[in-house]
């Protein structure tokens, strides 16, 4: 199987590592399945304070999903709201519901369910490789409402309409300036920057942290709830051409010549 996620312990400290290097730690289905079940597991265990979620290696922390697996997992509409409703999202909700404090730590490519992922924890640090954007205009598919309101309270309305519809990557700088990143250090500096935040995080009351989590979660505003047909409207893209012109693309590596229809 390509690809797995890999968890360490170290003390009241996990690490959880996202593992395909050959593909910049991209996630496949099984993946994102075993990444929901690993943080829901350390979500009940009250011997830990915090949990470091990263890529494995030094190329990148996630770029995104599989896009060559689409063919076979995510090719029809049926197919995709199961992908992004249950297996994307589910990992996302279980990364951003663990009761105990998650830091990202990032190198390299933090793009598309990456940066979604990295959204989901509490603290984002960076090396300065960090790359962050969700280019997926160039694939001729839209964000799940679920990934959006997942990723709009950390980025802002602006910033998210940036990221999505002009599609453009932004280097780490430029992420911490519009508020994306807890900081930004060289890479060097990264694995010694985030020991020393999991060490203050550690040092504090664990139940106060949990406690502040439930707090700040419970006074993020959220949206009215979306109807069925709203959900349903928005995986029209898999009846589009422009659909399949920008994934035959990507796979091709040539640029897509969208026609609107």
């Amino acid at each position: 199987m390509s690809g797995k996620i890999s968890l360490s312990r170290d003390g009241v400290v996990a690490t959880v590592s996202i593992d395909n290097a050959d593909k910049l730690n991209a996630l496949t289905v099984a993946m994102w399945q075993d990444l929901a079940r690993v943080m829901r597991e350390l979500s009940t265990d009250d011997t830990l304070r915090c949990i470091v979620l990263r890529g494995a290696g030094d190329k990148a922390f996630a770029a995104g999903a599989d896009i060559a697996e689409f063919a076979t997992v995510r090719n029809t509409r049926e197919q995709g709201v199961t992908y992004h409703r249950e297996h994307v999202y589910g990992a996302l909700q279980a990364v951003a519901e663990c009761r105990h404090p998650v830091v990202a730590m990032i190198h390299g490519p933090c793009v598309g369910g990456g940066l979604e992922l990295a959204c989901q924890c509490d603290l984002r640090i960076s090396g300065e490789s960090g790359r962050f954007g969700v280019p997926i205009n160039r694939l001729g598919f839209s964000i799940a409402y679920d990934e959006l309101a997942a990723v709009l309270p950390v980025v802002g309305r602006a910033a998210a309409l940036e990221i999505l519809i002009e599609g453009r990557v932004w280097d780490a700088r430029e992420a911490f300036a519009k508020g994306l990143l807890t900081r930004v250090v060289p890479d060097e500096k990264l694995a010694d920057e985030t020991r020393a935040t999991v060490e203050r995080i550690t040092a504090g009351a664990p139940l106060v942290a949990r406690w502040h989590k439930q707090f700040i979660r419970r006074l993020i505003p959220r949206a009215e709830p979306l109807t069925a047909k709203e959900i349903d409207d928005s995986f029209d893209y898999f009846e589009t051409e422009d659909f399949r012109i920008g994934y035959a693309a990507f796979l091709q590596k040539q640029k897509p010549k969208f026609t609107g229809r």
